[in-house]
């Protein structure tokens, strides 16, 4: 009996919590046990084989280059398809052959370099490297590291140079991390288009001129995309090249290390948009063929290529790109003290069919099974527990298009072990509803239901727009709305047209419900609080590689004779209502009313009531709306203030007493004017706060 009960698969030890919560889940429970057993023996076996979990995410310190304290010099790869492995560089006069590794086990190759005369270091800081790989055909291949800490490119150059990166005084970190929010609000930036000048922003920049601006703007986090280097500008970041290595292209790594303490010397959280899905298919400059076969990272064959993204496709299950991998995320958090990460194209790694050509319709059956990589579903549980085991700290969140259950729940219920996953249905439905429904036609429960369609007690990011919407081909709210005359129409000296005024309400109605109703954090990629004016385009063939659209106007605030500063303002007085208040760390709202003819919306959250009148014309006198608290209420926040850009209907020195009289399921209620396309909010003033 006891021989039999050693062979019983691990089970997840909180399971019964997860099937409890959600019953529909039962019929799936040996997938669970199968998922979790897989992350438990990868975990056992890295425990036993490379003495812990903790040594072995620390890979980083010892593969590709590092210095020892001596000056001595050790190199470190892993390439099992090469013959023989030499280091040549600026150090050896680009001699390919005077420095070979030493092959050892599984496919690893090492070098020692010992320290020159006075303990000066061999590989000096800032000279040019490569890895020479004899490939199996006899082929010598110049290849980048995979470690490699700081790569450049020349600018009469196609490829990157792989530069030594060990300054004999690098940044040293003033300010602590601050501690995990309970109210996140993201500001998604990008470093690189983060100023209103045509060019290629800098580290400095975004640390000395956009930092102060996220931070009066009311947002305790930042989300940095394009991080990782990537050698094409235009993929966004999302095709990495140098998983090691801060983009050079902004400036150096102390400059991010730099940017990221004044970060946190203001008290905001800086998460880095992680991409481990896939990898650029450069060789010269990335992890592509670096061995010489079409394997070594990557799966091998038709498996190994993303068909629509053509890039390359990790080897979940092999033991060295576990070690890449989770070794990459320790160095961000460790090295540059990132707070946590945005996991890209999640729903790619989940699924065999990378979520080509598959819509999702909440069937559970779409999220179990053969087509599932629980691979890749095993990293991702790996991921986050080391995370979580080493620090506690930091934050992950997963970008999920399919809706994977248990993703963000913890890896001991058999979960994925996330944080937060992206409300991605959410921009959606407002681009869907500007598009194809007149104002009068809108459906409130429609907006509602997908505001609040949510997994129980699994935490959502909402956002009426992120970079996604930004890009071009696409168009922002703001210019959906107004399109335009954006251009024309814009400036308080001229008339305040249909359009324009009609585009400046919505945004902010839009903006509020989906901040206060949307989910347990908000997102908002940079400039889009404003109504950028124009969409995203990196310079490319296709615009004469220009730099017009690859910016941020953040100047157009700041001018105060244009109406952009309105929607600046709200958005500013939105957040910092949110922070004293809390909602987004609150119970989901509830939801008291929506009223289809006449276009409204109320709801309660954090002893707030939020109400939204969504009617293009119609205004309404003594409108009775449910509440549960009794008391006196006066206007928090009201988007027809002047200051924001409204009509200044509402007299924000009204006193609104509830009545004993029930109301849309609430025991009390009170009567309020509510104007055309407005949202007010308001507080009880008997409650202390």
């Amino acid at each position: 009996m006891a021989a039999a009960a050693s062979t019983q698969p691990p089970q997840p030890p909180k399971l019964p919590q997860l099937l409890e919560r959600d019953p529909y889940l039962a019929p799936f429970e040996t997938d669970f046990q199968r998922r979790y057993s897989l992350f438990y023996n990868r975990l056992k076996n890295i425990e036993e084989n490379e003495g812990g979990l903790d040594k072995f995410s620390k890979s980083y310190k010892t593969f590709g280059v590092n210095q020892f304290v001596d000056g001595g010099i050790y190199c470190k790869e892993w390439a099992p398809g090469a013959e023989a492995v030499f280091l040549a560089g600026d150090f050896n006069g680009w001699n390919p052959f005077s420095h070979p590794y030493k092959k050892m086990e599984y496919g690893k190759w090492e070098l020692f370099i010992p320290p020159g005369q006075d303990g000066y270091p061999p590989v000096p800081h800032g000279s040019k490297l490569k890895v020479v790989i004899r490939a199996q055909n006899g082929e010598l291949l110049y290849r980048i590291s995979p470690w490699a800490r700081y790569v450049v490119r020349d600018e009469d150059k196609v490829n990157y140079d792989w530069v030594h990166w060990n300054p004999p005084q690098s940044y040293i970190h003033k300010h602590p991390s601050p501690k995990r929010l309970k109210s996140l609000r993201i500001y998604e930036s990008h470093v690189g288009i983060a100023s209103p000048e045509g060019k290629v922003a800098s580290y400095k920049n975004f640390t000395y001129n956009v930092l102060p601006r996220i931070k009066d703007l009311g947002y305790n986090c930042v989300q940095l995309m394009a991080i990782m280097e990537h050698a094409y500008y235009a993929s966004f970041g999302y095709q990495v090249t140098s998983f090691f290595a801060a983009s050079s292209r902004y400036g150096t790594p102390d400059d991010l290390k730099e940017m990221i303490d004044v970060a946190h010397s203001m008290g905001i959280t800086v998460l880095l948009d992680v991409v481990h899905s896939h990898a650029s298919k450069n060789s010269e400059d990335g992890l592509n063929k670096f061995d010489g076969t079409d394997s070594c990272f990557f799966h091998s064959g038709p498996k190994g290529t993303h068909q629509l993204w053509d890039s390359r496709l990790f080897d979940y299950a092999n033991w060295e790109v576990l070690r890449f991998l989770l070794s990459n995320l320790r160095m961000w958090i460790e090295d540059y003290r990132f707070d946590g990460f945005r996991f890209d194209g999640v729903t790619s790694m989940l699924y065999h069919h990378h979520g080509i050509g598959t819509g999702f319709s909440g069937d559970y059956n779409e999220y179990f099974g053969l087509h599932v990589d629980e691979d890749a579903l095993c990293y991702l549980m790996l991921a986050n527990h080391m995370i979580n085991f080493l620090h506690p700290e930091c934050i992950t969140i997963a970008e999920d298009v399919s809706g994977m259950p248990a993703l963000c729940r913890p890896v001991a219920e058999g979960g994925g072990g996330f944080d937060y996953r992206l409300a991605m249905a959410i921009p959606d439905k407002w681009i869907q509803i500007i598009k194809e429904l007149k104002d009068e036609d809108w459906n409130m429960g429609n907006i509602v239901h997908t505001l609040t369609n949510r997994r129980y007690e699994e935490k959502y990011i909402a956002y009426a727009e992120s970079h996604d919407q930004a890009l071009v081909g696409d168009k922002t709210l703001a210019f959906r709305l107004m399109d335009a005359e954006m251009y024309t129409n814009m400036s308080v000296l001229s008339p305040l047209t249909p359009v324009i005024d009609r585009g400046i309400q919505l945004h902010k109605m839009i903006r509020l419900i989906t901040h206060a109703l949307g989910g347990e954090s908000y997102l908002n990629f940079m400039g889009n609080e404003f109504g950028h004016p124009e969409w995203l385009d990196f310079p490319r063939k296709g615009n004469n590689e220009s730099y017009h659209y690859a910016r941020r106007q953040f100047n157009l605030t700041e001018d105060h004779l244009l109406r952009y500063r309105f929607l600046n303002t709200f958005d500013r007085d939105m957040n910092k209502l949110e922070e004293k208040f809390g909602w987004l760390a609150s119970p989901p709202a509830f939801v008291s009313e929506k009223h289809e003819s006449n276009k409204v919306i109320a709801f309660e959250r954090a002893g707030l009531i939020f109400i939204f009148n969504f009617h293009p014309y119609q205004s309404y006198v003594d409108y009775r709306v449910g509440i549960e608290t009794p008391g006196k209420y006066q206007i928090l926040l009201d988007s027809d203030a002047a200051e924001y850009g409204g009509h200044q209907r509402l007299d924000h020195s009204t006193e609104y007493f509830s009545e004993e009289y029930p109301h849309n399921y609430r025991p009390n209620s009170l009567m309020v004017y509510i104007p055309s396309r407005v949202a007010i909010v308001l507080q009880n003033m008997d409650i202390p706060k």
